[in-house]
């Protein structure tokens, strides 16, 4: 891996990092503005009932003070996402962005490894959100998962890859940054080379624009129209759109604006799925309040060790053994060895 990757996926981690604190501080301080505000943004809350859909076939919850989330990032082309601009999934929802984040006792450290979308990895009997079973398949891509068999399936396929019980389940829709870029008033980027993307609809000259949540949308999905057209390409766009937006929020100072607030955090609080139990207002609020030790600076961001595939290049295998000793590493609540934090896989 080249150091601008390496330096790209690791900005990449300290961003989702800071838009997740940045969801939840907003989720807990609109907690205070009123009966009808509070049972308004609770009721935009989207559950999954993780424990009931997995049952009892599952890593042994081991109890050491530690906890597990999985956190998902999912886009979709589907309903009134259709009729935005900025891709060719059809209308099927994708997770394009995983991280398993431990917090180890003490919540005072975290190590986040993301899990490259196109590692080919063997997916588990389970069933749809559905209730419709699906078949075990091997060697099939990490983020089809999600596709075919939902939430609860992307649960039980990372598991089985780790040995890691998961506790908690978040998912960020990132289409629901539409409303919440429109909710901040928009969101100004400065790009240093033009963007003519026909794809995602985005034509931008160089320099700084301010741009509303559609325009936003097509900003953080296009591909075509920049660098050799890769998700790379992409990803980097995605970094300088979440930053510009955490930096817009901070300049409004939105938490000191009650109106501003509330708008803000309904809009959150719409792209926001996560297990059932977290999933109401004052179970977001006491797990916050959990880590308010965290320094966010201080969490350690990995990837998952892969390897090219001997068959097909352009996919990705976990290596062996650097996966299985960094997931050992936190299943025991113990540093990463050295050796699990490189990758063998270099890009190119």
């Amino acid at each position: 891996m080249t150091n601008t990757r390496r330096k790209a996926r690791s900005r990449g981690a300290r961003i989702r990092r800071a838009l997740g604190w940045t969801v939840l501080v907003l989720v807990v301080a609109a907690g205070g503005l009123g009966y009808w505000g509070y049972r308004h943004l609770d009721n935009n809350l989207t559950t999954v009932d993780i424990n009931q859909a997995l049952g009892k076939e599952r890593p042994k919850d081991v109890d050491r003070g530690a906890r597990n989330i999985l956190v998902l990032g999912s886009d979709s082309r589907s309903g009134a996402n259709g009729d935005l601009a900025g891709g060719d999934t059809g209308d099927t929802a994708r997770s394009d962005t995983a991280m398993v984040v431990h917090l180890p006792q003490g919540r005072r450290k975290a190590t986040a490894v993301s899990i490259p979308r196109d590692t080919l990895v063997t997916r588990p009997e389970c069933t749809t959100a559905k209730g419709t079973p699906l078949p075990a398949a091997h060697r099939v891509m990490f983020n089809s998962v999600y596709t075919s068999g939902g939430p609860a399936c992307v649960v039980k396929t990372v598991e089985a890859m780790s040995g890691i019980r998961m506790d908690h389940y978040v998912e960020l829709d990132f289409a629901g940054f539409k409303g919440l870029v429109d909710a901040v008033g928009g969101v100004p980027v400065t790009i240093d080379r033009p963007i003519h993307d026909k794809e995602s609809g985005l034509d931008l000259s160089a320099g700084t624009h301010r741009l509303d949540g559609t325009r936003a949308l097509a900003f953080v999905r296009t591909r075509h129209g920049i660098g050799d057209g890769s998700d790379l390409g992409r990803i980097a766009l995605q970094q300088k759109f979440i930053l510009a937006l955490l930096s817009e929020v901070k300049r409004q100072n939105v938490l000191g604006n009650p109106t501003k607030l509330y708008q803000t955090a309904n809009a959150a609080t719409k792209a926001l799925t996560t297990d059932s139990e977290l999933g109401s207002l004052p179970k977001l609020a006491a797990f916050a309040k959990s880590l308010n030790d965290l320094d966010p600076s201080s969490m350690d961001t990995l990837m998952l060790p892969v390897n090219y595939d001997a068959i097909d290049p352009n996919r990705v295998i976990a290596a062996e053994p650097q996966a299985r000793e960094l997931w050992n590493a936190l299943r025991e609540d113990r540093p990463v060895p050295a050796d699990s934090k490189k990758s063998p896989a270099h890009g190119g």
